[in-house]
């Protein structure tokens, strides 16, 4: 009997993956417990299992003391000498009693406590073994997803991934399994409540450290990390060992060790770069993949200028200047990106600053200025003031001057709509096949009402009707320019 008992605390154990002891310690608590129910027993009472034989034991414990006030808990020194001969005031006496067999209700209670305690115990030990792995990569599969939470199921517990941490381009579809990172766990009434995120930048780094073997063992190491979870993350790397190239370690044999922490993000974009202790190459690392001319770094302001082509200057910004952000987080300096078109003697200033510098002084240059071939008058040419062509050449500030007469003759809307038009030249057809060119003065009204020509039999007053209206008909044609 006493075996089959043991047997079945050591099933139950490894059922709920608890310790032996955490199961007989429940135990005696119950026994307690249900004792105390039947109202036999009071005070302090003690139950004790012995570990081999399975046997159960309940003790009565009561403090030695001279003059006895509560008969529960004290007892006096001679009774004190009767359990044990040493006994001196203040001892704490333990007296084996012998209480009769539990009813139903006591057996009830018993049961509830052992279920309780181990409960907590089983709670106590997730506490024990999560609070360790904070700050570490876990995996879990997403169990429900309600309004501002998700719930992951972690195995032998469950945590919360709140709305804030969560990536705004991701779906979370219960069934899918996810790594998280474990942000914090900490008691609860309900157990121990754990909290996970996929937007920690330390997230990155764990993921890294799984699939670097470099970056696990210490000969490469993550200097800093930039992220904007779900779009874009930049990583610093260096190596700590001689003859051993970080950028190569991280990225792996054709991108394998790369595309798997993107696959793990979805997508994500990450770059990474060498770590540099000169601040000037460092910048010029972190803007990757644009081209760098020039760095000024301003230590005072912590401040660097960095100056790109032209061509490179979208790139070096970024999307919503998303480069340049992540760039700025990576370093610790505040980076002012400007094209090298705009780059002065004394100092350089962005093309948007130039331009409103510009507009201030009345130096920007007009595009009327720089005439396209196609803008150029080939046959019909507009006189143009020679005082505005001087004025538009004069505003070429950064080339040199262009005489007057080297401008071509510019059509202009507004000197079309201004200038009277020019004579336009119309063919006109007669049944005699005459031309004639009608001066715009000239031009009268066209009559509303169209003549109509009498119907003729007879091809003599046929000829001498058509020399009738030849006048009238050149006189009622009109043209339009």
């Amino acid at each position: 009997m006493k075996n089959e008992f043991l047997r079945a605390i050591t099933e139950l154990a490894a059922e709920k993956n608890l310790p032996k002891e955490a199961i007989l310690q429940a135990m005696e608590d119950a026994l307690v417990s249900a004792h105390k129910k039947s109202g036999e027993l009071t005070g302090n009472v003690i139950a004790h299992i012995d570990r081999e034989t399975g046997e159960h034991h309940l003790f009565l414990e009561k403090k030695a003391v001279d003059d006895v006030e509560d008969a529960e808990v004290e007892m006096s020194l001679t009774e004190a000498i009767k359990f044990r001969r040493d006994a001196q005031i203040g001892d704490i006496i333990s007296i084996e009693v012998f209480p009769s067999n539990a009813g139903r209700i006591a057996a009830q209670t018993a049961k509830q406590v052992v279920l309780q305690r181990l409960r907590e115990a089983e709670r106590e030990m997730v506490f024990e073994e999560f609070v360790g792995r904070e700050t570490d990569i876990v995996s879990g599969q997403i169990q429900r997803v309600e309004s501002n939470h998700v719930v992951i199921d972690l195995g032998k517990t469950e945590a919360i991934l709140p709305l804030a941490e969560q990536i705004r381009t991701e779906h979370y579809r219960p069934g899918t399994r996810m790594k998280f990172y474990l942000l914090e766990v900490h008691r609860s009434s309900r157990g121990p409540q754990l909290v996970v995120s996929r937007t920690h930048k330390e997230l990155l780094r764990r993921l890294f450290e799984l699939e670097v073997p470099e970056i696990l063992k210490g000969v490469v190491e993550l200097k800093s990390i930039a992220r904007e979870a779900g779009y874009r993350s930049k990583v610093a790397v260096t190596t700590r060992q001689e003859g051993v190239d970080p950028v190569g370690s991280c990225v792996g044999l054709r991108g394998i060790r790369i595309q798997n922490i993107v696959n793990e993000l979805n997508g994500e974009r990450i770059d990474v770069i060498q770590w540099d202790a000169n601040p000037t190459r460092l910048v010029a690392n972190a803007l990757s993949p644009a081209q760098v001319l020039t760095v000024s770094i301003a230590e005072e302001e912590n401040t660097a200028l960095v100056v790109v082509p032209d061509r490179q200057l979208s790139l070096a910004i970024g999307k919503e200047g998303q480069n340049a952000r992540l760039a700025a987080k990576l370093t610790g300096w505040r980076i002012d990106i400007k094209p090298e078109s705009v780059t002065e003697p004394e100092g350089v200033t962005t093309a948007a600053t130039a331009t409103e510098s510009q507009a201030e002084t009345g130096e920007i240059e007009k595009e009327a200025a720089q005439p396209r071939p196609e803008d150029v008058a080939e046959e019909t040419e507009v006189p143009v003031d020679s005082q505005s062509n001087a004025e538009l050449a004069a505003t070429d500030t950064d080339a040199e001057a262009v005489p007057t007469e080297v401008i071509p003759t510019i059509r202009f809307a507004e000197d079309l709509l201004a200038s009277p038009p020019a004579d336009t030249k119309k063919k006109k057809k007669t049944k005699s096949k005459r031309k004639e060119r009608i001066d715009d003065t000239e031009i009268k009204k066209k009559p509303t009402k169209r003549s109509r020509r009498p119907i003729i039999e007879d091809e003599e007053d046929l000829d001498v009707l058509d020399e009738e209206l030849e006048p009238l008909d050149h006189e009622s044609k009109e043209i339009e320019i």
